[in-house]
């Protein structure tokens, strides 16, 4: 993998772990399944290939933080509207 790609990959990888934190389903269960996702495409060199699955990977953590923002605002709908 060339170098400035591995950091972008790292950076990536770094990143969704830190927002699996809170994953609805459990902390372990998102950092297993990212460190297989991870894995499965250890062995890619293609650099265009590796741009398209750090462009995913990117759509992927757009996706989390407006999981957790939604539920942030149910949460807070929920504490201060009545639905009567």
């Amino acid at each position: 993998m060339a170098n400035p790609l591995r950091a972008e990959v790292l950076r990536l990888y770094k990143n969704l772990l830190y927002l699996g934190r809170e994953y609805p389903k459990g902390g372990d269960y998102f950092r297993d399944r990212l460190r297989a996702a991870f894995t499965k495409n250890k062995s890619v060199d293609d650099p265009e290939k590796i741009k398209e699955m750090i462009a995913r990977g990117e759509y992927v953590t757009r996706e989390l933080e407006a999981l957790y923002y939604l539920r942030k605002y149910r949460a807070m709908k929920q504490r201060y509207y009545n639905d009567e």
